[in-house]
């Protein structure tokens, strides 16, 4: 039986482009509903209580499954459409994969979005008025932080987790992809994770996202090149 799946999602959001670059790696067709999740719309919360993107759809005919939280969807991904695994093959690789993905989703965004994305996007979709400037530097500060790790990681690994492309490398592209459109990437001081990205951005499941676009909130220049 045919599965007919629906992604709801809003663009620049980390957990969502997770769940997204994976449902594009696994070739697994969806429908996209975007959802403005800070106007508290009422459906997003019938379907998941914290009101908080992404949650996925999927209907065997009258069986409906409803998976909401970005961690929950990729482990259901994983174990619906074991064919084309996004986690290692071993124990430590899989290990691995998840300690990063819990990374990028508790640290990095605690260290980073909360500054960058909170200053930059949040804040002007809330209306709240123009970016602080020492919240900005903070926000700055970590990143180089993070690409530090991710550097180091890559130094010694073809991915992040290791010998093969995992969720972890899906997880740490969906979070910098935004800091990126956002133009805050410093990619000329981090010469290993710029080619990593460079190749995950010539993936075809990173296609939609470089196409991504929101209105008052333009990309920077870069952020579809390909050879950036």
């Amino acid at each position: 039986m045919s599965v007919e799946r629906t992604l709801i999602h809003f663009p620049l959001d980390p957990a969502s482009r997770q769940v997204r670059l994976a449902l594009g790696e696994k070739k697994l067709p969806f429908t996209e509903q975007i959802e403005r999740y800070w106007e508290h719309p009422e459906r997003l919360a019938a379907l998941n209580p914290s009101g908080l993107p992404p949650v996925l759809i999927e209907a065997r005919g009258a069986i409906q499954t409803v998976v909401a939280d970005s961690r929950a969807i990729l482990e259901h991904l994983e174990e619906r459409h074991p064919d084309y695994a996004l986690l290692p093959d071993d124990a430590q690789g899989r290990a691995e994969a998840r300690r990063l993905i819990a990374w990028f989703d508790r640290k990095f965004t605690d260290e980073v979005n909360g500054f960058l994305l909170h200053e930059k996007m949040e804040k002007r979709l809330l209306g709240l008025g123009a970016p602080e400037l020492s919240a900005l530097r903070r926000g700055r500060e970590s990143l180089r932080q993070h690409l530090r790790m991710i550097e180091d990681l890559l130094t010694h690994r073809d991915w992040l987790a290791g010998g093969v492309l995992s969720l972890a490398d899906l997880a740490a592209a969906a979070h910098l992809s935004v800091i990126d459109y956002m133009g805050e990437v410093p990619w000329e001081d981090f010469a290993a994770t710029r080619h990593w990205y460079m190749r995950l951005k010539s993936r075809p499941s990173f296609r939609p996202l470089l196409a991504d676009r929101f209105p008052g909130l333009p990309p920077a220049a870069h952020y579809d090149d390909l050879d950036f």
